[in-house]
């Protein structure tokens, strides 16, 4: 079979509509890149969509530039689209329903997940003051972006800095009280 000149034509315009309707229309494959802009339910909408379709190991670079967007308009009701959006992590296996819930507190909530576990004062928490310290003051860091640059809630972060205050005075006294550990 020979090719005409003018199959030639048309094979070549039909090829060049068909990449040309591809480039027009490209599908839209994840970057892996965290969203970029200031508008927070499209940064959402774009964090959600990438990390469910193969950035999933990049869960902490696009939570923390969620956190930043969400600073240039802070708003109480970001604290609900933080929920909803680690709600949406967790029912799709990006986070475990403690991770979702500790991540949610730490920014959030008025409690220190830093300070959380059963264990003795006396023989655990003691000899390591400055660094369970250290991991509140962290902690109340995050809490002061997520309450006060984030959502705006004044009053949580002011419980939340008056229990780190509380903590810090029990956790002195009551290692004093303990003695030195041998």
């Amino acid at each position: 079979m020979k090719i005409t000149r003018a199959s030639k034509i048309f094979l070549g315009a039909a090829l060049g509509a068909t990449l040309g309707a591809c480039n027009s229309n490209p599908s839209r494959a994840p970057t892996c890149q965290p969203p970029q802009g200031h508008n927070l339910d499209q940064a959402m909408g774009s964090a959600r969509f990438d990390l469910g379709t193969g950035c999933a190991t990049e869960f902490d670079g696009y939570f923390n530039r969620l956190l930043s967007i969400a600073e240039g308009d802070p708003q109480k009701e970001n604290k609900a689209k933080f929920s909803d959006f680690l709600l949406w992590a967790n029912d799709e296996d990006l986070l475990s329903k403690r991770q979702a819930r500790s991540l949610y507190t730490r920014y959030f909530g008025v409690k220190y997940v830093s300070m959380q576990g059963d264990y003795s004062v006396c023989s655990e928490t003691c000899p390591q003051q400055t660094e369970v310290l250290q991991d509140m003051r962290d902690e109340l860091a995050d809490k002061e972006r997520g309450l006060l640059k984030i959502s705006d809630d004044r009053r949580s972060y002011h419980r939340a800095h008056e229990l780190y205050r509380e903590a810090e005075l029990v956790l002195e006294a009551t290692c004093a009280a303990c003695g030195p550990l041998e």
